[in-house]
């Protein structure tokens, strides 16, 4: 086949997809005009569908994790907070006493009336109450 020949079937091809366009067209506008009210009820139909999916995956979506707690140790190093110490802190924050701290880590409850004092003098705290508070604002506690 020659050049002018494709051109040819090229025209051709052309002209039938434009022709059978023009019928698609013309069959859609009468479906639009015979059927118009089922056609406005599909659409509201699909937008309805459409509403119920988006609302019921953002509903029904399992929560998301809380990010990982670090214990925030920017401040634990500012302060110079020991391990040591962390753990006592958080042991008060559990609402333990001295002694049930010094059975829990296996330690002295002079050592942890130590930590405890070290602690509240690092925070700036009088109380153990105003400690923990003071840990959480920080971001030392959970």
């Amino acid at each position: 086949m020659t050049r002018a020949d494709w051109k040819r079937v090229a025209g051709y091809g052309l002209a039938l997809a434009a022709g059978t366009l023009a019928l698609e067209w013309l069959d859609y506008q009468r479906l639009v005009r015979s059927r118009a009210s089922e056609l406005w009820l599909l659409l509201g139909a699909l937008m309805f569908l459409g509403l119920g999916i988006h609302l019921g995956v953002r509903l029904f979506r399992p929560p998301a994790a809380p990010p990982a707690f670090d214990g925030n140790p920017r401040a634990r190093e500012s302060l110079g907070l020991t391990p040591a110490e962390s753990t006592v802190l958080a042991e008060l924050a559990a609402g333990l006493s001295n002694k049930e701290i010094a059975a829990r880590l296996g330690i002295s409850p002079n050592t942890v009336k130590t930590h405890v004092a070290r602690v509240l003098e690092k925070l700036g705290a009088r109380r153990r109450t105003e400690a923990i508070l003071r840990a959480r604002e920080l971001g030392l506690l959970p």
